[in-house]
């Protein structure tokens, strides 16, 4: 039984935990495919979001803008990505997958549709459902102003 003055207690430090086992999960299997996770996600985004802005990229994989401008012109040499020359309105560049980027991101996906059935393993369906729910209340209750 956990004592009350155990990191393990707080529900902070659980979920830290659990995001750390899952981004090394995540780093390891992608590695073979010469990805990093943010890489992954970032290409995961753009094939939901073709034409996605830096900032939104950024947004959606949880690093700073700086970092996906890095990622995008790793992804632009390796031929995954393609940016417009000249953004339509104001500097935004939209970017969008290559064939080639749609290929390695569906091998990547199995992959990673592997990692998130055995994260809930262990779960029956109603508990899976109840994790995502709980989860989602968090973030909510999280991204409220403070009083």
């Amino acid at each position: 039984m956990l004592q009350e003055d155990d990191l393990g207690a707080l529900v902070g430090y659980r979920l830290k935990e659990a995001q750390s086992v899952l981004r090394s999960r995540m780093d390891e299997t992608l590695r073979g495919l010469g990805l990093s996770t943010p890489q992954y996600i970032c290409l995961e985004l753009l094939s939901r979001q073709p034409g996605a802005s830096n900032s939104d990229l950024a947004r959606g994989a949880f690093v700073t803008r700086q970092t996906m401008n890095t990622l995008l012109h790793g992804l632009q040499r390796r031929g995954l990505i393609e940016r417009a020359e000249q953004a339509k309105a104001g500097r935004a560049l939209p970017t969008q997958l290559t064939v080639s980027g749609q290929q390695l991101l569906d091998l990547a996906d199995e992959k990673v549709q592997q990692i998130e059935r055995r994260t809930v393993s262990l779960l029956d369906h109603e508990q899976a459902k109840a994790l995502h729910d709980a989860l989602s209340l968090c973030i909510e209750a999280l991204s409220e102003p403070d009083d």
